[in-house]
């Protein structure tokens, strides 16, 4: 075996090192270990560095990690990020399930799941069209794009605010600002719009249980029209309005632009007598309004409910009255609807029977009667309320008769109780006739309550008679209508008549 030697060689700085020199051969053999216990010459402490194998630096790579990593990514591009909206937004994906195969095999898999899958999206895709329809069709309505977009905002969220969310504080806040917006925007303070908007926030005072508040601002909004109506009327007297219906001296007045913008773009526009037809018509429609609200069991001020009724109910005469004799100007238009007038006769009506004034409220039921049509449901209701009202004439006290306006003059046969229960018979006989001969749209669940009403006041009307067994069997027809219809008012008064008529003994004839 060729044993290991070691030589000395100079170094560069002419230090010696020791360099391990291997001999040459032609058969390389494999070094064995020395045994443990045999102390070798390698183990010395001194030759240990000879035996290190030289290793080779590379150029750390640190510099250019660290370069990578301080550079930032390039953004992307608005092309890229449209893309990928795109793609996360594609119903591809979900359209390819529901093709014919793809379809079949989901069913096969789990035809449960599936029948869920499809009706939630179902669902979901119905309420995303009734979100949709109730947004246009609501809060894009004429009523909140006759108004600036400032007053419409502020508007959209009081009756937000009041419908959906419901929050006092928020929607009187919001019906604030949308008032003094009006007031900023030089919005004409007795135009349909800001009308509505007061009588908007009176209705919703009285919703949420504000009685005094809501009696205020009609009370306000009502003095503020009348006085411009008087003041109208003054310089119409006083020669200050042209036949046209404008002021001498002030140009007519010009078209919006919603007004020339509309369908009807070629109606001249408004004169005063045409606003103040519109506006008197208000102030009726206000003060029955008023007077409903004083009779409220809220409220109970009787009297003030007969002035503001009564007051209603003059001022629609008087206008009638004054067109017959003066005739109607020009551009005045006309004057409130039968419906209407016959509202307020009806109002003043009702009012003077929660007095026990039946004969008050009967000649006003008539006259509000003659104007409401006949086929319909509230006609029925009219004949029920004027069978009652006859039924309760005190005619046989000689006091109520000679305070009654309709006294009959001399010559004339004063009527007695037989008469008046047989007319309050034919007339409620009359309004179950109408209740159900009202058909197709014009019916609506009045007419059921009508009916019920009127076989209700037969029976009362035959108990007052002495028919008891006529009593009993126009009871139980009510009371059998009125479970049927789910009305709980005819209910108790069939019942209470049933329970009255089995205690009363019938007369013998």
């Amino acid at each position: 075996m060729s044993t290991l030697r070691f030589i000395t060689a100079r170094g560069v700085q002419g230090l010696r090192r020791s360099q391990c020199v291997r001999p040459s051969w032609s058969h390389q053999l494999p070094l064995r270990s020395p045994p443990p216990s045999i102390a070798s010459p390698l183990a010395s402490t001194d030759h240990v560095g000879a035996f290190r194998p030289q290793q080779k630096r590379y150029q750390s790579s640190e510099s250019e990690r660290g370069s990578n990593f301080q550079t930032k990514p390039e953004p992307p591009t608005f092309k890229a990020l449209l893309h990928a909206l795109r793609q996360s937004f594609s119903f591809r994906p979900l359209m390819g399930a529901f093709r014919g195969q793809s379809l079949r095999r989901l069913f096969r898999q789990s035809p449960e799941e599936l029948v869920i899958a499809v009706v939630l999206l179902a669902g979901i895709g119905c309420t995303v069209v009734y979100v949709i329809y109730t947004y246009f069709s609501y809060f894009q309505s004429e009523q909140f794009t006759r108004f600036p977009p400032p007053i419409a905002k502020s508007l959209r969220r009081a009756l937000y605010y009041s419908n959906y969310a419901p929050d006092p504080k928020l929607a009187l806040k919001y019906y604030k600002i949308a008032l003094e917006q009006c007031e900023q925007h030089a919005m004409d303070p007795f135009s349909d719009e800001v009308l509505g908007l007061k009588i908007q926030l009176a209705a919703w005072l009285e919703k949420i249980g504000s009685f005094q508040n809501s009696t205020e601002v009609l009370e306000a909004l009502l003095r503020d029209c009348r006085r411009w109506v008087d003041k109208m009327e003054d310089a119409a007297k006083n020669g200050q309005v042209d036949k046209s219906g404008n002021l001498i001296g002030v140009p007519a007045p010009a078209k919006t632009p919603t007004e020339a913008g509309a369908p009807d773009a070629d109606v001249p526009p408004e004169n005063l007598w045409g606003k103040r037809t519109r506006v008197l018509g208000k102030c009726v429609g206000i003060s029955v309004k008023l007077g409903e609200l004083y009779a409220d069991e809220h409220v109970l001020k009787g009297e003030q409910a007969a002035e503001r009724l009564v007051w209603a109910v003059e001022t629609v005469l008087k206008e009638l009255q004054r067109r017959s004799a003066q005739g109607v100007h020009e551009g005045e238009g006309e004057w409130m609807s039968p419906e209407q007038i016959g509202g307020a006769l009806e109002a003043l009506a009702n009012h003077y029977e929660s007095k026990s004034q039946h004969y008050l409220a009967a000649p006003l039921y008539l006259q509000a009667l003659t104007l409401s049509p006949p086929k319909s449901c509230h006609t029925a209701v009219l004949m029920n309320n004027l069978a009652i009202s006859l039924a309760q004439q005190p005619v046989d006290s000689s006091a109520e008769s000679q305070t009654t306006p309709a006294t009959p003059a001399a010559g004339q046969v004063r009527p007695t109780r037989a008469s008046m229960l047989n007319s309050a018979r034919q007339w409620a006989l009359q309004a179950h006739a109408t209740s159900k001969k009202v058909e197709g749209e014009d019916r609506t669940p009045e007419c059921d309550e009508a009916c019920a009403v009127a076989l209700c006041n037969l029976g009362e009307i035959a108990a007052m008679t002495g028919d008891m067994e006529e009593a009993k069997k126009r009871f139980k027809e009510s009371l059998a209508l009125s479970k049927r219809i789910a009305f709980p008012e005819g209910v108790n008064q069939a019942q209470d008549g049933l329970a009255a008529t089995s205690v009363q003994p019938t007369p013998k004839a």
